[in-house]
């Protein structure tokens, strides 16, 4: 396993990658931007590509040896025990229609575990940041989750995929089923948002289908590191790779868990 010191000296590089990132996405917010779709509703603007092009060559400069798994798939695949997951712009669809909810996730794996993980959030000026053992932070600041341990007074966030209209299983029953139970379910359209608002306590769980590895690289970490908890629906150990994700403080995990399965 890593020293604390070596994930402290990742986390600096990762959350000052982040932040140039950020400020890429700044600068071109409401502006309109050049957008190409990778799917019928799946959006990419020129932003993602410069921001995934930034972080990718700063890592490329300090580490060279190490393997990138990027959404926009300007990656690269070595044979060392370290590699990035990154979402250049979490929340495009947000972004591309000048909503400020999007963020830069960057998650670290060493030996196919989470050791760092940084989530940028360039509106709001809100960088996340957390390493395995080091605990959660605010921009410097210690993070935990929220205290609630009722599901009825639980405030939720959750998202649809892309593939919403032709999916057997496209979330819709979920959601309806968990706002009945929970006190509000919101829908901010960036998964590393929620799980990072979850890690800070302003929503006390989250749950999606069919996101990515890059969306919850980072977030996944942090949640945990603030002191949640992070599964697959049915309680099972989570991993990036899965195709769904429950995240909670931890109090209303099993509760939620009941609506789900």
């Amino acid at each position: 396993m890593l020293k604390k010191t070596e994930i402290k000296e990742l986390l600096r590089f990762s959350e000052e990658v982040a932040r140039g990132a950020g400020q890429i996405l700044k600068n071109g917010f409401n502006r309109p931007p050049s957008i190409r779709y990778k799917g019928r509703i799946d959006p990419v603007t020129e932003f993602d590509l410069r921001s995934e092009k930034y972080i990718v060559s700063q890592i490329q400069q300090r580490y060279p040896d190490h393997s990138i798994l990027a959404e926009e798939g300007s990656g690269r695949k070595t044979d060392g025990a370290f590699r990035w997951v990154i979402d250049p712009l979490d929340g495009t669809v947000d972004y591309a229609h000048g909503f400020p909810v999007y963020c830069v996730s960057i998650g670290l794996e060493y030996r196919s575990e989470i050791v760092a993980g940084v989530v940028f959030d360039p509106e709001r000026d809100e960088c996340f940041t957390s390493g395995c053992g080091c605990g959660a932070f605010l921009n410097g600041k210690r993070i935990r989750v929220s205290k609630e341990n009722k599901l009825e007074r639980a405030l939720l966030a959750t998202g649809f995929a892309y593939d919403i209209k032709t999916a057997r299983r496209n979330n819709l029953g979920y959601f309806s089923r968990m706002a009945k139970q929970a006190q509000g379910v919101r829908r901010l359209g960036s998964a590393a948002i929620d799980l990072c608002w979850l890690a800070c306590g302003r929503i006390d769980g989250f749950w999606e289908l069919s996101l990515h590895p890059w969306d919850t690289a980072a977030g996944r970490l942090i949640v945990e590191e603030a002191g949640g908890k992070v599964t697959r629906f049915s309680g099972r150990k989570y991993s990036i790779y899965d195709n769904e994700i429950l995240a909670s403080n931890g109090r209303v995990h099993r509760a939620m868990q009941k609506v789900l399965t």
